[in-house]
């Protein structure tokens, strides 16, 4: 991990990808060559399936999409696979790297850098690749938190960690509870803010959120990443209106 964080080495790359901050809605159908059609289902891998994992795995399975859930001992997994219904399985890390043709990386924060050596490539080939992973200090440690703050936030570092992947980060700032109690609900939608600089893979994960029952708003770039985390203005359950007016304090 000392030579990951190499702060020397790493500030020049891990500059803000925007100055400003932009704030998009996204609640309608897109037009891209990574987007699906309407009512196709795509096939959809976590890596890692803890609570967060394991919630937003099991609301993309109960929308129809074929689901695979991953850890180092999938065999663990048969009770959350029953749960989530007849479209999920469980495999390893390399198995759902390779079915999925959307990932979501929901690992603790220090286990990325080995995940972008061991399947950087393959993850890159991939229309979308989803960061729900947060640096968290009594988890991944004081050091690695500090250093990830200091080189502009865990967007700009996922994006150096895996390289060329089509990424965006989002779920971060919600408690996985929060996800199965109001996908869907009514009225105002749940606001779900993302972050990301590929357009096209922005759009693809909006069209994917508005499918399990939220709504996606853009705040920015991945530079904005830093604010999707707990604990934020960000943090925690927000309509869509309310993330906008957040997003337009935020430096």
């Amino acid at each position: 991990m000392a030579g990951l964080f190499s702060l020397a080495r790493r500030r020049e790359f891990l500059k803000f990808a925007l100055g400003g901050t932009t704030f998009v809605t996204f609640s309608a159908p897109f037009a891209g060559s990574a987007q699906t059609m309407a009512g196709e289902k795509m096939k959809i891998a976590t890596i890692g399936a803890g609570r967060e994992g394991g919630a937003l795995g099991t609301l993309f399975a109960k929308a129809g999409h074929p689901v695979m859930f991953s850890s180092r001992k999938p065999d663990e997994l048969k009770d959350l696979v029953a749960s989530a219904g007849p479209s999920a399985r469980a495999g390893t890390v390399a198995e759902a790297v390779e079915f999925g043709e959307v990932v979501l990386l929901v690992v603790p924060y220090g286990a990325i850098e080995q995940i972008g050596k061991d399947y950087g490539k393959s993850l890159a080939a991939k229309p979308l690749v989803i960061d729900v992973s947060n640096p968290i200090a009594r988890r991944d440690g004081d050091d690695l938190v500090k250093s990830v703050e200091q080189q502009g936030g865990p967007g700009l570092v996922t994006a150096k960690l895996v390289p060329g992947v089509h990424l965006v980060r989002g779920f971060n700032a919600i408690n996985f509870a929060a996800l199965a109690k109001d996908a869907n609900r009514s009225g105002d939608p749940l606001g779900i803010p993302i972050a990301g600089d590929d357009q096209n893979a922005i759009e693809l994960a909006s069209r994917l959120i508005k499918g399990i029952g939220f709504e996606a708003v853009l705040v920015g770039g991945l530079a904005k990443g830093k604010y999707l985390v707990p604990g934020t203005p960000l943090g925690g359950e927000h309509s869509p209106a309310e993330i906008r007016e957040i997003a337009s304090k935020l430096s």
